[in-house]
């Protein structure tokens, strides 16, 4: 394929207005510091907890509305055997950000938290704080290698350049403005991706559905089911669980995210914090609609009439490619040259904050309280940035070869979804947890996910469950596995620690058994030995000081 050198140039010239506005917010980030209460480092991270509301809704949503977003979306309604019905992402993120909104941004902001592992720390200590870092920083890592994928497919048809080159031209971009001025460069150039994003997708809907090669879509609509034409789709009883598995892992999974914690912490209060999850609920829904008639356009279109020719993109193994593809063939060159604008946009503002928010749990909960606990601010600043730089190469080197966009978006939020949202959710909502049952909820959530198995990177299954059938050697888990996982979790931490903290309390266990220290005795005035939680001590110990 020839390259698109007028596409070519309007990519450079966007990539070279994005970093240019990413040196400059990392200017106005020096400036902050000088300023600001905070730390250099907390400037990096929370940008000094001094982020408006509508640079928060911007940030929020353009992090969100991602490469795996858009086109995910579009893969779903496209695909014959999924369909409209199948294109989750929309209602979930919007479910994602209420849930948020009510339940998460209050606690977190009002207890002036650095990063959404700071509970944790608080609560349980520095070891146990570690482990929950591997499986977030291996999911940002898929969920760089996601967005890069997708980036790299649509330039490769829309631009005629390799998807390797995409990739790793992308990549370094997004990585030197981060690098350059930590949350106020993402920030401010969210706001300008996203912007491009909503105007070119929405410029492209009306060419595409006056394309004539494009059947009338509500013609389409009725057509049999079964002939594999319709972009409505169906939802059969025996994919009922797997709706529901994947729906509340894009909804709650969400909540379990850095990135959604980075832009919360950042808000002046707690109030603002709550309103930008509320607005971005809404943002990021309507965000996803583009990218919903582009999948219904493309499910409609008779590719035969186009240069594009038969067998259709399914048929060929290019349902991932299924946006762009149709941008390239159904629309005028200058405005497919626009939408791989909107996904380079797509792409960049949520690689750049995925980026950040894995740097900054490392150096902030890792790096600063375990190995350098009197690290200067400028080091904390360059662990930040080489940090930065590692899960940038790591995700960039996983983006390579992958076909199903889908398929890395859900497998990104998998582990945060089965491991670290119950832990989540138990450290913040429930005052009896402690390290106990946190460990015992860690193991078992991990061990349910993994026994469960995984098609797309080859792992098969050693449970089971009911429902599940094999094609070709490969068997499929149509029962809610991961919601099962996540449950058993949250259960298993809550009983855990409140059978740990009776035991401790009534000295049915023994106070020489706390080999973790989750237990410290207090000596009242009368003499009387009484255990005192961890996370009690640490609030008494806070108190005195």
């Amino acid at each position: 394929m020839a390259v698109n050198v007028p596409g070519l140039v309007a990519v450079v010239v966007f990539y070279i207005v994005i970093l240019v506005i990413g040196i400059w917010a990392s200017r106005k980030s020096k400036k902050v510091e000088k300023t600001c209460a905070g730390t250099k480092s907390e400037v990096t991270i929370i940008g000094g907890r001094n982020i408006s509301v509508l640079v928060g809704v911007f940030t929020m949503t353009a992090t969100w509305v991602g490469g795996g977003y858009i086109m995910g979306t579009a893969e779903a309604v496209y695909s014959p055997s999924q369909g409209l019905i199948w294109a989750i992402g929309p209602p979930a993120y919007l479910i994602n950000f209420l849930l948020g909104g009510l339940f998460f941004a209050k606690p977190m902001r009002s207890k002036r938290y650095v990063t959404m592992l700071d509970p944790f720390e608080h609560r349980y200590g520095s070891m146990f704080t570690a482990t929950l870092l591997i499986p977030a920083l291996v999911s940002d890592i898929l969920w760089v290698a996601c967005i890069l994928a997708a980036l790299g497919g649509t330039m490769s048809i829309i631009l005629g350049l390799s998807s390797a080159l995409s990739i790793i031209i992308s990549a370094a971009v997004s990585i030197i403005y981060t690098l350059l001025g930590g949350l106020y460069s993402v920030a401010y150039t969210d706001i300008i991706q996203l912007s491009f994003i909503f105007v070119s997708l929405w410029l492209c809907i009306p060419f595409l559905v006056l394309s004539p090669a494009v059947t009338d879509l509500s013609h389409i609509v009725h057509l049999n089911q079964t002939n594999g034409n319709s972009w409505i789709g169906e939802l059969k009883l025996a994919d009922a669980g797997k709706w529901v598995d994947e729906m509340l892992l894009l909804a709650l999974g969400g909540l379990a995210y850095q990135a959604l914690y980075q832009r919360i912490l950042s808000a002046a209060s707690s109030a603002q914090a709550q309103v930008t999850c509320f607005v971005a609920a809404v943002t990021a829904f309507v965000m996803g609609i583009p990218s919903v008639v582009i999948g219904a356009v493309a499910a409609s279109a008779d590719w035969n009439q186009t240069a594009y020719g038969l067998p259709p993109p399914f048929e060929r193994g290019e349902a991932g490619k299924i946006l762009p593809l149709a941008l390239h063939y159904l629309t005028p060159t200058w405005l497919s040259v626009l939408g791989i604008g909107s996904v380079a946009a797509a792409v960049m503002s949520s690689m750049d904050s995925v980026l950040l928010s894995s740097a900054s749990m490392f150096t902030q909960n890792i790096y600063k309280t375990t190995f350098r606990k009197q690290a200067s601010q400028r080091e904390l600043q360059w662990v930040i940035r080489v940090s930065v730089l590692v899960v940038g190469l790591a995700g960039t080197g996983l983006a390579f070869g992958d076909d199903s966009v889908f398929s890395l978006w859900l497998i990104s939020g998998d582990l945060l979804y089965c491991v670290v949202l119950p832990q989540l959710v138990c450290v913040l909502h429930s005052a009896s947890a402690n390290t106990y049952g946190a460990i015992s909820g860690y193991i078992l959530g991990l061990l349910l996910r993994g026994a469960s198995g995984e098609p797309v990177l080859g792992i098969p299954p050693f449970i089971l469950y009911p429902g599940w059938t094999e094609v070709d050697g490969v068997i499929t888990q149509y029962f809610p596995f991961r919601t099962v996982a996540m449950l058993s979790s949250v259960i298993c931490i809550i009983s855990v620690s409140l059978l740990v903290n009776l035991g401790f309390c009534h000295q049915v266990i023994p106070q020489s058994w706390d080999i973790l220290g989750v237990f410290d005795e207090k000596k009242e005035a009368e003499g009387e030995v009484i255990p005192v939680p961890q996370g009690e001590k640490n609030s008494i110990l806070s108190t005195k000081l």
